[in-house]
């Protein structure tokens, strides 16, 4: 079973890790500091709405990927890897998702042989 975690998937497990724990850090510190964390997005100036767009985009377009591939690949329940970036945050779940794509590729390909 442990073959199936190559070294990519462990850096993208990784990388899910740090993206779960640096947004969440600053969620909680929103939520101590009683902020408006939509309006912060919108109003904090030119320079935060435009990262924020960008954000938004890349999140979209990664979100259409990580349930075309799922499908592609077999892999159940692709559609909670984007449902559960609105509880958590898209820098934990794609990384997530990168992650078990990558053992169901390493998955397949022991399949074959």
């Amino acid at each position: 079973m442990t073959r199936h975690w190559t070294p990519l998937a462990l850096v993208y497990l990784c990388l899910a890790v740090v993206g779960l724990v640096g947004t969440w850090f600053f969620n909680v510190l929103a939520i101590v500091q009683l902020r408006d964390f939509l309006g912060d997005l919108v109003t904090s100036g030119p320079a935060v709405s435009s990262i924020s767009v960008d954000l938004l985009v890349v999140a979209l377009a990664g979100s259409v990927f990580v349930i075309v591939e799922a499908r592609r690949l077999g892999m159940r329940f692709g559609w909670l890897y984007v449902a559960g970036s609105a509880l958590t945050a898209f820098a934990f779940t794609f990384p997530l998702f990168l992650a078990m794509r990558e053992r169901r590729k390493t998955q397949l390909a022991f399949a074959v042989e």
